[in-house]
């Protein structure tokens, strides 16, 4: 896995921090919740090429 997207991942996830304290002070709780559910999605997104690279070199470790 490559460095920049533990460093994207990080920054998703103190713009979302960021983003959820000033809505909760804000009274906009709903909204705060949407917005660590997107950030969730984000993330989880930016991961899926990481996850099917891993699949791919576990399948030809194992392939014979």
């Amino acid at each position: 896995m490559d460095i920049t997207v533990v460093i994207k991942i990080a920054a998703v996830g103190i713009i979302v921090a960021i983003l959820n304290s000033i809505l909760v002070r804000s009274g906009r709780d709903d909204y705060a919740l949407i917005t660590i559910l997107a950030g969730i999605v984000v993330v989880l997104m930016m991961l899926i090429p990481q996850f099917s690279s891993l699949l791919d070199t576990v399948k030809s470790i194992l392939d014979f």
